[in-house]
């Protein structure tokens, strides 16, 4: 692998662009077109990207597998978290409009909340699924 120089410099360059435009996808997700499913993706395609370049055992080590468990559950715990918090506050599941004094500030946390635990529980699972299939 040591005589890639060229196509490792340039996944040096290229990966944190991968990386910064899968959190543009997730911020943007609520004014245009992307959201969280598509921001996972993104975000494990650097990932892998990342892995095809400098070896799953390098990348293992950048990532554990262990880190990507507690990040699945945590993104689906902040899914069915954010749904909860709606019945507490007086709304029925996944009504946003009880997180804020305003509706439309409250539709806007809302989604920003459920579309970040899609994206950290895709990008979690499909990294997890990578892992799994990638090993000798």
């Amino acid at each position: 692998m040591e005589h890639h120089l060229v196509l490792r410099v340039i996944a040096k360059f290229i990966i944190p662009m991968i990386l910064l435009f899968a959190f543009y996808v997730q911020f943007h997700g609520d004014y245009g077109p992307g959201g969280g499913f598509q921001a996972g993706v993104i975000f494990a395609a650097g990932f892998i990207l990342h892995a095809l370049i400098f070896g799953l055992d390098h990348t293992r080590k950048v990532l554990p597998p262990v880190v990507l468990r507690v990040t699945g559950a945590l993104g689906l715990l902040l899914y069915l978290g954010t749904g909860l918090a709606g019945i507490l506050l007086g709304g029925n599941y996944l009504d946003y409009n009880v997180f804020a004094a305003d509706p439309i500030s409250g539709q806007h946390l809302g989604i920003l909340l459920i579309e970040m635990g899609v994206g950290i529980t895709v990008a979690s699972v499909m990294l997890s699924l990578f892992y799994i299939f990638a090993q000798p």
